[in-house]
């Protein structure tokens, strides 16, 4: 399958029938990080429904690639920015996504002050500018702030269990003060805040190479080329890993909501070990790769699982792609042109 085929399809598991369409066309949209993994989707579902984006990314973690298409859009605005110094005043918008930031493990520990910046600093230039405008705005944190959750699955109202000075806490804890900062404008200013904590996504973009790779890119592009497949620690660790369109449609159910200062788990609550996502994917690209196994990342969390009833019951979504088929999508994207 080509890519742009496969870039229909994704979109148009995005925009099912519980997207409101009105919401979104004739308004404006400013999102940070807008190219990236999540970023490019929402950027993309976004203008094909008729809303205006404008896209502020540096593409420090991901390519160019991602929007290049989207160049060419009348209703597409990049900003070669990042968004801690970049000059936001001369864009009038009606909404803010928040998803800049470093999120795979290997790059962020390589970069720790770039990881926290975009959450602290960032996080503040946006929150004024929303503040200033008296628009609403939606943060991208993480299941990540639960760190080595002892409440499985994980509901929102779980305080974490987290190393703040460990090798992960340049991204645990920026996401943590982030959403203390969100709460904070909220209370304070009135801020219409948003946050969705993202469970592990996979799907079509999420890079493979080098820092960048994640399990499920890792493990595909190991397992297309019958090497082996390197899993860190024992494989029994868990996580709940959620096809790019349903954490992409989760999250625009929740920003066409009518609901503010709100924290809501998009996530897949299916659980499995590392060592069975390994074995999926051996199965659907017909591997011969061997598992080896690493020394274990550090503070690398035991499980994690979301409890998702809350936006279930709010917001009526469910993730819909069963692991298989996400993992045929996004091989099917690593294989075509």
């Amino acid at each position: 399958m080509r890519r742009a085929d496969l870039i229909d399809k994704t979109l148009s598991l995005i925009l099912d029938d519980g997207i409101k369409t009105n919401f979104f066309r004739s308004k404006s949209f400013l999102i940070s990080g807008g190219a990236g993994f999540l970023g490019s989707w929402i950027s993309e579902a976004i203008c094909k429904i008729g809303g205006t984006v404008y896209c502020v990314d540096d593409f420090s973690t991901s390519p160019a690639t991602n929007v290049d298409h989207l160049r060419q859009h009348p209703n597409f605005h990049l900003i070669h920015e990042n968004i801690v110094t970049a000059d936001l005043s001369a864009i009038n918008c009606d909404f803010v996504f928040h998803l800049a930031s470093r999120p795979s493990p290997e790059d962020y520990q390589l970069h720790p002050v770039e990881s926290l910046l975009p959450n602290s600093t960032g996080s503040q230039k946006l929150l004024s500018y929303c503040k200033e405008r008296g628009i609403p705005i939606a943060f991208a944190s993480t299941s990540e702030v639960y760190g080595d959750a002892r409440v499985i699955p994980t509901p929102e109202s779980y305080w974490g269990n987290v190393n703040p000075v460990g090798l992960r806490s340049c991204y645990d804890e920026g996401k943590r003060y982030a959403e203390a900062l969100f709460m904070a404008y909220s209370r304070q200013y009135n801020v219409p805040v948003k946050i969705f904590r993202i469970f592990n996504t996979y799907g079509p973009r999420l890079r493979a190479d080098g820092y960048y790779g994640r399990a499920v890119s890792r493990f595909l592009m190991q397992a297309s080329s019958n090497k082996d497949i390197t899993i860190f620690g024992d494989g029994k660790q868990t996580r709940s890993f959620c096809f790019v369109s349903d954490t992409v449609r989760g999250i625009l159910y929740f920003a066409q909501s009518t609901l503010v200062n709100e924290v809501i788990n998009i996530g897949n609550p299916e659980e499995m070990t590392i060592l069975q996502l390994a074995q999926a994917i051996k199965e659907v690209t017909n591997s011969k790769s061997d598992v080896v196994f690493a020394p274990p990342a550090p503070d690398d969390p035991k499980r994690r699982c979301p409890d998702i009833r809350k936006a279930n019951e709010l917001l009526s979504w469910t993730p819909k792609i069963d692991l298989k088929t996400g993992i045929q999508m996004t091989l099917d994207w690593n294989t075509s042109s």
